[in-house]
């Protein structure tokens, strides 16, 4: 099993490695950059005529005028930086000897805020992680027991029934979803589901009342963004395990008396687990790609809209590390993905490390 893990932890390494460069791409595919944004709000209708050199300097300041590979080097810490640029550490002297980078844990300056990026994502990526994994709870927590139920209760009204519900989940948008929860909402019972926090909680410290008054209003994103995916997992789960229920290990170990509830657990379950297991990282994946527009619908704090400002602003290092933390994140899931279903299914980390 160790063996395993390291070979598993090491692919994550370089997948991370990888992933990385392709980031940086991204950053770097849009035309211009910040200096003429910069130049362009600071002289916007003031009547000043700018001058190439003038953008050219702001550029030379922002640390935009060196090559790609050394950005990219200085981006992650390999290379030195201009101290300007590391604003966490604001008593350095100015010069370009400075390793600032992601291996130093600093993602970069906000150019658009004047300040890190630590600070200006700083609070949405908590929100963020803390909707992920709401929805990952409710998700599981549903389907995992319904899916059993229904394939064990095979052709009954109650699998027929969650049958019909699981496919209106992978027939109705998340986003419509949260619409008519927000109709029926306003309309029926006069109260609003949107936002993570009550307005008296918006702008207060953070307290037990502050944290209940969050989690109770992360019920609705998360079971929102859950919708599809437990529809999904319901019918993934049931068909699993159908299949093995009706396997010759199962028949014989009910032929030794072994009882009924503990040997749906034992063997059918705990392999009808397997295609649940393996599938987080691709969860998380489509979680954060239906996010933004259920955070828009139901006005969440996440990271999507600032992503989508900082790419037209051209605010590189904004959009670097908020794809950098998405992609780590999903990258993780898989890895203990990978590490939990070797541990329920033997055969899978035997097959891996001969």
């Amino acid at each position: 099993m160790l063996n395993f893990i390291f070979q598993r932890f090491f692919g994550m390494i370089i997948t991370l490695a990888v992933v990385t460069i392709m980031i940086f791409i991204i950053m770097e595919l849009p035309p211009g950059d910040y200096a003429e944004r910069y130049v362009f709000r600071k002289f916007s209708g003031t009547g000043q005529v700018v001058s190439e050199a003038d953008i050219e300097n702001v550029r030379i300041d922002l640390g935009l005028d060196r090559p790609a590979w050394q950005r990219y080097l200085s981006w992650m810490g390999l290379y030195p930086n201009k101290a300007t640029l590391c604003t966490d550490r604001p008593n350095l002297e100015i010069g370009d000897n400075v390793f600032c980078g992601i291996l130093q844990g600093n993602l970069g300056e906000a150019f658009a805020f004047e300040t890190s990026v630590i600070n200006v994502i700083g609070q949405r990526i908590w929100l963020t992680m803390a909707i992920l994994f709401s929805t990952l709870f409710i998700t599981y927590l549903v389907s995992i027991p319904i899916g059993i139920y229904a394939a064990v209760n095979q052709r009954s009204a109650a699998d027929y029934s969650l049958t019909l519900v699981s496919y209106l989940g992978l027939a109705l948008p998340n986003f419509l979803l949260a619409l008519v929860l927000l109709y029926f909402a306003v309309t029926t019972f006069d109260i609003t589901v949107g936002g993570l926090f009550s307005p008296e909680f918006e702008d207060a410290p953070w307290s037990f009342a502050k944290m209940w008054d969050f989690m109770s209003h992360l019920i609705i994103p998360g079971g929102v963004l859950a919708w599809s995916a437990t529809a999904l997992q319901l019918q993934t789960i049931r068909a699993t395990m159908l299949d093995e229920i009706n396997q010759l290990s199962v028949t014989a170990a009910r032929a030794r008396g072994i009882p009924e509830t503990k040997l749906l657990i034992k063997y059918p379950a705990r392999l009808a687990l397997n295609p649940v297991v393996g599938s987080i990282g691709f969860d998380v994946n489509r979680i954060f790609s239906e996010l933004p527009i259920v955070a828009l619908v139901l006005n969440l704090s996440d990271m999507g809209q600032l992503l989508l400002a900082s790419f037209i602003d051209q605010d590189t290092f904004v959009v670097g590390a908020i794809l950098l933390i998405l992609t780590t994140i999903i990258v993780l899931m898989n890895f203990v993905s990978d590490i939990m279903l070797a541990y329920l299914d033997p055969r899978i980390r035997l097959a891996t490390t001969k």
